[in-house]
Order: C-alpha cells, then sequence, then structure tokens
C-alpha cells in the first residue's frame, strides 16, 4: 500500500558529460565543474547513509565509463540507477534510429557494472516524439522528465500530434508510468551559474522555502502521491547546500505519513495499485476523451487583424 506522501530524493550523476554533451564546451575549466561529483556524491551518500534513505541516481554512460568506481559505490549503497542518456544529449535533437543508438550506448555502460535500469531521465528533460515508444520498447517500468502535473504519477500517452492551426491529437496511453518532475524542485536553476544561459546561486534560504511550501502543499493535498526533488551532486553537494537538504530530510522525515524511497520502488507499487485499464476509466481527460477531433475549416479565412 502507498503511503500518503512519498518523498524521492532524486540526483543527476552528470560529471563533465553536461558540460560536453548538452553545452559541448571544450573548456577544461568549465569542465571541470563536472569533476565536483566526485566530492559531491560521496557527500550525497554520506548524508543518505546517517539518514538511513534510499535514493535513485541517474547516470550517463559516459560517467559511468568516466567513475566505474564510484558509480559502484552508489549501487553498492542500495541506491537505484537509472538511464540518463550517453553524454547528456538532448533526445529532441535525434531521429528515431540515433535516439536508439544513444538509448543502447547508456545501456552497455549500465551494464558494465552490472545494472539493468528500469528507470529513465532525459536529459534537459526532453523527449522527441520517438522517445516514449522507444522506452516502452525496451521495457521501462518508469520514466522522470515530463510536467503534466506536480506530485500525481500518470501514463504517457506515445503518438500525439499537435500543430498551430489544427485541433491536439491525442496518442495511446501507455504502461510507461510518468513521475512528474519541477524545473521548480531542481537545484539547477536555483544553484549554478551559466553566463548568458543560467544566473544561478540562489541563497539556499530561499529554495529551502520554496521546496518545503511545495512539500506541504503535496502532503496535505495530494494522498499517496510522489514529491520529487532533483538534485546533482556538483550542485548540492556544497557545504552551505547539502547542509540545508538535510534540514530538509530532518523535517519531512517528521511528517505524519511520510516515506522515502526510491523512483522505482514507487513506481512499482503504483502501477500495481492503478492498473492502465481502470485508470484510463478514471483519468479521462489524460487519454483525450471528449476531445474535438475536426474543426470546419473556412475557405480564405484569415487571422483577425487588430490595430
Amino acid at each position: 500500500m502507498l503511503p500518503r506522501l512519498s518523498c524521492c530524493l532524486t540526483f543527476d550523476v552528470d560529471g563533465m558529460s553536461a558540460w560536453i554533451g548538452t553545452l559541448k564546451t571544450r573548456n577544461p575549466s568549465m569542465i571541470s565543474r563536472g569533476e565536483f561529483t566526485i566530492t559531491g556524491t560521496r557527500r550525497v551518500l554520506q548524508l543518505l547513509r546517517r539518514h538511513d534513505l534510499q535514493a535513485s541516481f541517474f547516470v550517463p554512460g559516459h560517467t559511468i565509463c568516466a567513475y566505474p568506481d564510484l558509480i559502484r559505490e552508489i549501487a553498492d549503497a542500495g541506491h537505484e540507477i537509472g538511464h540518463h542518456g550517453w553524454v547528456h544529449e538532448n533526445p529532441a535533437d535525434f531521429e528515431r534510429e540515433g535516439e536508439r543508438i544513444v538509448l543502447e550506448r547508456g545501456l552497455a555502460a549500465m551494464e558494465r557494472i552490472g545494472v539493468r535500469p528500469v528507470g529513465y531521465r532525459s536529459p534537459a528533460w526532453d523527449f522527441s516524439p520517438n522517445t516514449v515508444p522507444l522506452l516502452n520498447e525496451y521495457c521501462f517500468l518508469y520514466d522522470s522528465s515530463c510536467m503534466g502535473d506536480d506530485f500525481n504519477p500518470y501514463y504517457l500517452r506515445a503518438g500525439d500530434e499537435f500543430s498551430s492551426d489544427e485541433p491536439y491529437r491525442f496518442g495511446a496511453l501507455t504502461p510507461l508510468v510518468e513521475l512528474p518532475v519541477s524545473w521548480g524542485l531542481d537545484d539547477y536553476p536555483a544553484f549554478e551559474t551559466i553566463p548568458g544561459i543560467n544566473r544561478g546561486y540562489s541563497p539556499p534560504s530561499a529554495v529551502e522555502e520554496i521546496w518545503e511550501g511545495d512539500f506541504a502543499y503535496a502532503h496535505e493535498h495530494c494522498p499517496q502521491g510522489i514529491f520529487t526533488l532533483t538534485m546533482h551532486p556538483e550542485f548540492i553537494g556544497r557545504g552551505h547546500r547539502i547542509a540545508m537538504l538535510e534540514r530538509l530530510i530532518e523535517r519531512f522525515s517528521r511528517r505524519d505519513g511520510v516515506r522515502f524511497s526510491s523512483l522505482a520502488a514507487y513506481a512499482d507499487k503504483w502501477r500495481t495499485a492503478n492498473p492502465l485499464a481502470e485508470w484510463r476509466e478514471a483519468n479521462p481527460l489524460r487519454a483525450g476523451s471528449g476531445a474535438i477531433e475536426t474543426l470546419p475549416r473556412q475557405e480564405g479565412a484569415s487571422r483577425r487583424q487588430t490595430a
């Protein structure tokens, strides 16, 4: 049975891959920011050990190849390891077969350390039209990249069609569980500065207020829901920030009916409690039921002009 609220601490161990694969930098100083994941990840592991918590770590294959012993430390501590691309590349940049190659390269790196992931998180939280079909083809249990809810899981669709001049056309629901995320519950926008891209360096007290406020809302209003924090060891692992995270863990754990969980453990229980056919009937808007398929088109119609 699912608890009143599941709190899932998740960490994207990007290492150097985000700087190389996403920002495409060749600047050794900037790339060295990713190397801080050695220090940050071990601080995170120490924090989780102190509080006897299990978490989910999403790791690009590139990072596994760079630091196999570090990633084995995560697995040996009993934490979940999920798929996070090969070198933190954006799936939306690829055609179907290119995206498949990236997915398989990440899986091959995980196999080298004895891991077969059931969860996926897209680098940059972006999808292509092929992402959901591919994740279903490779039998993933869940994804944690989309934002169609905040604290309530849902099943993902495949095959949606959309344009600026036609009604939205819903695809078919798939067995892939979505454990939603939010930029407001991610440490990157708040803490990391990249000139011209992200301002960062918010005070931890401000982030602490936002995260705790969302947690309180989820606890009060979303029974059997999930509260997911997305963090990166190279950002959250700095001294004053990880101290903030520890304060939140201590306060969250005192709330009635709260259980800390990996995403995989929660997704498995949620899918068992919510069979797809029954969930579809209870959530017709997610299935596109009642949506208008077509609208009459007037020949020669033009956009209204305004002064």
